[in-house]
C-alpha cells in the first residue's frame, strides 16, 4: 500500500479522535473516556510521523536513523517524566503543572518555528508559509516563558507582582519590535539571506515579551491567564502545522485554540473583566481606596456547631475553594455530605468559573472524591438557590462569595459575578486564619449578621464536623 495514502489516512483517523474526545470532555460523566480517546489519536499522530520520517527522509538524509534514535530518546525522556510527574503531582498543584506543562507546547511550537526559519525550509516554500512559521514562533515563545512565570507563581517560586513604569509601552514596544524582527526574517528568508543572528533576536525578544506580560499579573488572575496561553499554545501549534504541512497538527492546533479562547471569554466574563485588560494586563491590580472601614466583626463558631445545623437543615449549599484543595479536604467533605444526605438534606455544590487557581480545578477536586455530578452546579444555575437555603457553607473560597463585588465600586473586584451566600439564612466559613484572600480585597461576608467564622484546617474541621454529626446518631 503506498506509504502516502497510509499517513493521510492515519492523520484523518487522529483528527477524527481528538475531535471526538473534545466532544466527550464537554460532560463530566464521560469526560474521562474523552482524554483518553484523544490521547489515543495523540499517539497515533506520533507514530506516524516515524512512519512520515521514513518516507520522506530516508534517502535525503543519510542520517535519518541517528535522528530518529535521538527523537526515541527524547520521548523516552518526555513520556517517563510526565509518567512519574503526573502521578505524584498533588491536587494542590495540578495548577501548577497544567501551566507547565501548556508552556511546553508552546516552546515546541516556537522550537519548530525556529529550525525552520533558521534552516532556510519556511522560506523556500513561500511568503504565507514563512509569515505563519514567524507568527507561530512568536506566539509559542511567549506562550512558553509566559507559562512559566506563571507555573512559577502558582508554585510560590515568585511571590512579587512588578509593575514598571509605562508597563504597558514597554510591552508595546516589545510587541512591535518582535513584528519588525519578524518581518525582517520575511524579507531577508525570501532573498535566499538567512540571518541566524536575527533569527536568535526575535526568539529573544518574543520570550522577553512573554516575561513582561505575565510579570505584572497578580496570582489571583491566574486562572484567566492560564487559559489564555492555552490558547496562544493551540494557535501556534496550528500555525506550524501549516509550515509543516501536517493536518494533524493543523486541526489539534486549531481544537485546542479555539477552545481556549472560548475558556477565556468565559473566565473573563466571570470576573468582569473585558479581554482586552487580560491581553494587555490591566488586570490584577488593586485600587488603593478599595478597601474601606467594614461594619460588624467576625463571629467565631465551632465545628461541632456547624454539622449540627446543616444536620437539620432542609437544603445546604457547599460553595468550595482553593483552601479545600490545600487541605486535602474533599474526601473528609464528601464523607460529611453522605451523613447529611442520609438525614434526609438536600446537598448541593455551588462553583464558581474561577473557584481555585485554574479552569475547572473544583470540578476535578470534587470528582476526585467521588462527589456525583448531579449535585454540582455551575454558577448561573444554582445562584437563585442561595436564598431558599437554610445553610450555606464556605469552604476555602473568598472574592467569589464576597458582596462588595455587588455595592463597592471603589472595590478592584466590583461588577465580578459572586456567588449568593449572604442571602442564605445562615453562612458558615470555614477559613485556617483570618486573612484576606488571594487578592488581598477584604471580604464583607466574613463580617455579616448571618455569618459565623469557623476557624481551622479544612481537613480538620470537616473530622470534627463528622464526629459531631455520627454522635447525634
Amino acid at each position: 500500500m503506498d506509504t502516502t495514502l497510509i499517513i493521510e489516512a492515519a492523520y484523518f483517523v487522529a483528527a477524527l479522535l481528538f475531535i471526538y474526545g473534545l466532544k466527550r470532555m464537554a460532560s463530566p460523566v464521560t469526560a474521562r473516556s474523552g482524554i483518553l480517546v484523544a490521547g489515543w489519536g495523540m499517539v497515533l499522530a506520533v507514530a506516524v510521523a516515524f512512519l512520515y520520517g521514513l518516507d520522506v527522509n530516508e534517502k535525503a538524509q543519510p542520517h535519518v536513523w541517528v535522528n530518529l534514535t535521538l527523537v526515541v530518546i527524547a520521548l523516552g525522556i518526555g513520556v517517563g517524566w510526565a509518567w512519574y510527574s503526573g502521578k505524584k503531582v498533588a491536587m494542590t498543584d495540578m495548577p501548577q503543572m497544567v501551566a507547565l506543562y501548556n508552556g511546553m507546547g508552546g516552546g515546541a511550537a516556537a522550537a519548530i518555528a525556529a529550525i525552520e526559519l533558521f534552516s532556510g525550509n519556511a522560506q523556500s516554500h513561500g511568503i504565507v508559509v514563512t509569515i505563519l512559521a514567524v507568527l507561530g514562533g512568536l506566539i509559542g515563545a511567549v506562550a512558553l516563558s509566559g507559562s512559566l512565570i506563571a507555573w512559577a507563581k502558582l508554585d510560590g517560586r515568585i511571590n512579587k507582582t512588578v509593575r514598571l513604569p509605562g508597563q504597558q509601552a514597554i510591552n508595546a514596544a516589545l510587541f512591535f519590535l518582535a513584528l519588525a524582527t519578524g518581518a525582517a526574517i520575511t524579507t531577508a528568508g525570501l532573498a535566499g539571506e538567512v540571518s541566524i543572528t536575527l533569527v536568535a533576536v526575535f526568539f529573544v525578544i518574543s520570550l522577553v515579551l512573554g516575561v513582561m506580560l505575565t510579570n505584572p499579573i497578580g496570582g489571583a488572575d491566574m486562572p484567566v491567564v492560564i487559559s489564555l496561553y492555552n490558547a496562544f499554545t493551540g494557535l501556534a501549534v496550528a500555525f506550524e502545522g501549516f509550515v509543516l504541512q501536517n493536518p494533524a497538527m493543523i486541526i489539534a492546533g486549531t481544537v485546542v485554540g479555539s477552545a481556549g479562547t472560548l475558556l477565556t471569554l468565559m473566565m473573563a466574563k466571570a470576573m468582569n473583566r473585558p479581554v482586552s485588560n487580560v491581553i494587555f494586563s490591566q488586570f490584577g491590580e488593586t485600587d488603593d481606596g478599595g478597601d474601606s472601614e467594614i461594619e460588624g466583626s467576625m463571629k467565631a463558631a465551632e465545628a461541632s456547631d456547624a454539622a449540627i445545623a446543616m444536620y437539620y437543615a432542609n437544603k445546604v449549599i457547599i460553595v468550595p475553594g482553593y483552601g479545600l484543595a490545600v487541605a486535602q479536604a474533599q474526601h473528609k467533605l464528601y464523607e460529611f455530605v453522605k451523613l447529611l444526605q442520609k438525614q434526609g438534606v438536600d446537598v448541593r455544590f455551588a462553583i464558581h468559573p474561577v473557584a481555585g487557581r485554574m479552569p475547572g480545578h473544583m470540578n476535578v477536586l470534587l470528582a476526585e472524591a467521588g462527589v456525583p455530578y448531579d449535585i454540582i452546579f455551575d454558577l448561573e444555575d444554582i445562584n437563585e438557590d442561595f436564598a431558599q437555603a437554610d445553610v450555606a457553607i464556605v469552604l476555602g473560597a473568598n472574592d467569589v462569595v464576597n458582596p462588595a463585588a455587588r455595592t463597592k465600586k471603589s472595590s478592584p473586584i466590583y461588577g465580578m459575578p459572586i456567588l449568593n451566600v449572604d442571602m442564605a439564612q445562615t453562612a458558615y466559613v470555614v477559613k485556617r486564619g483570618q486573612g484576606k484572600g488571594y487578592s488581598g480585597v477584604e471580604n464583607e461576608l466574613f463580617y455579616a449578621d448571618n455569618t459565623s467564622m469557623v476557624y481551622g484546617d479544612a481537613q480538620k474541621v470537616m473530622a470534627q464536623m463528622i464526629e459531631a454529626v455520627k454522635s447525634l446518631g
